[in-house]
């Protein structure tokens, strides 16, 4: 019936990803079943999508792969969480995600953001000056968060003293599967297939801050910043109600802090493994941007993103029924052996490198051009300024089955150079 799995659970399990995604069974996956069946425990399993074509056939087809039907997680939520995603740009179907989105475009256009370039790289050569303070110090938050935080921040006019408390939540949100974050205790046993609930207090609390923030700004003059265009924009003839802003706000700030902060940490990761290609970076500046793209592709800060079937289809010899879940696997997609020469290779000269970690067609990533840009400017600073960076401990993963990322990277940053290393 379903295309079975020799391990028929590995996916959903957020353990699984605790010491590193398995690349090898996904590369087996994507051999002898493509499409394969994954069980939850207490609720419906779904359909991983594994092969790069495969991803590509069910993201180009948004109206019978529904995001809004049961949202962009394999977990199904509930009632009130699901009616908040599903306002947010990434759960919304056509036409309604066409009405929201338009509006916004103009504003991520690439020769728009590029005009951040000098904003983004002062708060870049500040964070670098704040490390270098440290010498020792944890990558993850002590550095690399520091930067989405305050770009968001800027671009939506928040009061620069409600950018911590906002990054706190945004970090509580996105790691909703990891106790040692959220502070839930520690997991179940997880043999059982058990694990800690999400925090979906942390995207409630933020949703009722932006809607006090928008009302706020309702009444006061307008600026000249990213809240007065989505408040002041046509959304299908009418304006952005607080509440739709409230969630609005939500996808905008989480997206932005989580996946830029774990690419940039994964992607120092990565350098600092592969000490050759970090040389070859150190010694030729211009291979940032390609050194970025592919930190996206190795690194990727999503393993997936759900759809739910709405009619009876199939997909690569696979019956699928409506109102199955079907789960988009950008992490087996970006090393898939039929697309990427060595996929397994991280190569920061790799090119075409046409990874899949903005997503593609409805839902390509509205930010695309403002994450790259913190990427590239981010890279060449911490490059510049820091001649000797070298990991102090093991890197702890994030534990989740959704964000592909570190929890802690501790390494030292040193302004000299050391014995030509």
């Amino acid at each position: 019936m379903y295309g079975r799995a020799v391990n028929a659970s590995l996916l959903a399990d957020p353990d699984t990803f605790v010491d590193g995604v398995p690349h090898e069974q996904l590369a087996e996956l994507r051999r002898t079943t493509p499409v394969a069946w994954q069980e939850m425990d207490g609720e419906p399993g779904f359909h991983a999508v594994l092969t790069h074509a495969d991803v590509l056939s069910v993201a180009r087809r948004p109206t019978l792969f529904s995001a809004s039907e049961g949202g962009v997680v394999v977990e199904d939520l509930s009632p009130e969480s699901l009616a908040m995603m599903r306002n947010m740009l990434l759960a919304m179907d056509p036409p309604r995600h066409g009405t929201y989105r338009r509006p916004l475009v103009d504003r991520f256009k690439g020769r728009v953001i590029a005009e951040l370039e000098p904003q983004v790289r002062t708060i870049c050569r500040h964070i670098m000056d704040e490390a270098a303070e440290g010498g020792d110090v944890e990558f993850v938050h002590d550095v690399t968060s520091g930067l989405p935080s305050r770009v968001i921040g800027r671009l939506m006019g928040l009061p620069e003293a409600d950018w911590g408390y906002i990054h706190a939540l945004a970090e509580r949100q996105t790691a909703g599967q990891d106790p040692d974050v959220t502070g839930n205790g520690a997991p179940a046993d997880p043999s059982a297939g058990a694990s800690p609930e999400p925090d979906h207090g942390a995207s409630i609390e933020m949703a009722l801050y932006a809607i006090d923030f928008a009302a706020a700004r309702r009444a006061a003059e307008p600026r000249a910043d990213l809240t007065t265009l989505i408040l002041e924009g046509d959304f299908g003839g009418q304006p952005m109600s607080d509440v739709d802003f409230g969630s609005f706000f939500v996808q905008l700030v989480t997206a932005g802090n989580d996946t830029t902060k774990t690419m940039l940490s994964s992607g120092l990761h990565a350098l600092l493994t592969h000490p050759d290609q970090l040389a070859a970076v150190r010694a030729d500046p211009g291979l940032v941007p390609g050194a970025v793209e592919e930190v996206l592709r190795w690194a990727n800060p999503l393993h997936y993103f759900r759809r739910t079937a709405t009619a009876d289809t199939e997909l690569h010899g696979v019956p699928i029924r409506a109102g199955d879940k079907v789960a988009m696997y950008y992490t087996s997609a970006n090393r898939d052996e039929d697309v990427f020469d060595d996929p397994q290779r991280f190569d920061v000269r790799r090119s075409p490198n046409p990874h899949l970690s903005f997503g593609f067609g409805e839902h390509f990533c509205l930010g695309v051009h403002l994450a790259r840009l913190e990427g590239q400017v981010f890279f060449a600073e911490l490059l510049a300024a820091f001649p000797s960076i070298e990991l102090t401990g093991e890197p702890v993963r994030l534990r989740s089955n959704l964000n592909n990322g570190l929890r802690r990277l501790p390494v030292r940053l040193r302004r000299d150079r050391l014995d030509g290393g």
